[in-house]
């Protein structure tokens, strides 16, 4: 094929992707970022400029800086237990010596499944906070006293809902990461560990199998950090209800939809700078890690 038909098919296949990724990604991010400099209320056309007050307000609201520490107590619980649990799932099924392709569906089958309605399922039966209730239900056959779950901060227990549903919902997915990484390390290593005394035991993990997965471990770890900033659908589908969303544990993106639709004031300019401030934290916490994580490593 000559270089210029080369070309042309390159064009061919990667040209309308090329251009939607151009078309509704990169245009609304300038866009928004543009936006962020100006008083735009109830549009999304530039009016009055007004340089950096929309960032200097979002930087300076209370309930902004909150949705921030509601982002870092929903990651500090998230992020290690859906990695310890999805390794430790891998490590199972990859060691199953039957029905392998099944149990690998089983477990991916609610990464397809729609956060909306998973979070509607979490809230309305398996933690509803009546009697009757799943978890409740549970709680009663081991003696426990039936919880309101979504409806009450003391204890905080709406935290034990919303990791849940995220574990559920995405477990699957990273257990399929650690799996492809297993499979990707050579079986001399691990003959070569037991011929020099290893056990096939932590000793075998440690020094085999812990080294041959550290690029899916940085991966894991990376997309389920902005996985986490990007929290919205079960924190406002379990939270929320027809009073509006109560003020505590809203994370930046539940944030940002008040202030720019709901009701802040349908504030475009100064929701656009929190999107851009939230993009900015993002790349620099990812960057961080990856830098971390490569020097652990």
């Amino acid at each position: 094929m000559s270089g210029r038909r080369a070309a042309l098919a390159f064009w061919l296949f990667v040209g309308p992707f090329a251009a939607g990724l151009l078309l509704f990604t990169y245009v609304p991010i300038g866009w928004s970022a543009y936006l962020s400099f100006f008083d735009a209320r109830n549009t999304v056309t530039p009016t009055d400029f007004v340089g950096f007050d929309n960032y200097a307000g979002v930087l300076t609201d209370r309930a902004f800086l909150d949705s921030i520490g509601t982002f870092t107590v929903f990651a500090a619980f998230v992020i290690p237990a859906t990695v310890v649990a999805a390794l430790a799932l891998a490590l199972l099924v990859d060691r199953v010596p039957v029905a392998r392709a099944f149990f690998r569906s089983v477990f991916f089958l609610p990464f397809a499944c729609s956060y909306v309605v998973a979070a509607l399922v979490w809230k309305m039966a398996l933690f509803s906070g009546v009697d009757s209730g799943v978890a409740n239900t549970v709680l009663g056959w081991f003696g426990g006293e039936p919880q309101a779950w979504t409806g009450t901060v003391d204890p905080p227990l709406y935290w034990v809902v919303l990791v849940t549903t995220r574990l559920w919902l995405q477990l699957g997915f990273y257990m399929i990461l650690f799996i492809a990484a297993l499979q990707r390390i050579p079986a001399h290593l691990y003959e070569a560990a037991w011929t020099d005394g290893a056990s096939p035991g932590w000793q075998t993990f440690r020094h085999v199998t812990l080294p041959g997965l550290r690029g899916a471990l940085v991966a894991v770890l990376t997309l389920n950090l902005i996985n986490a900033y990007q929290a919205f659908d079960e924190f406002y589908n379990i939270l929320g209800d027809s009073r509006g969303y109560p003020p505590f544990a809203r994370p930046p993106l539940v944030y940002l939809y008040y202030t720019s639709l709901g009701s802040g004031g349908q504030d475009l300019g100064r929701g656009s700078a929190g999107a851009v401030v939230l993009a900015l934290v993002i790349a620099l916490v990812t960057l961080l890690s990856g830098r971390v994580l490569r020097r652990v490593g």
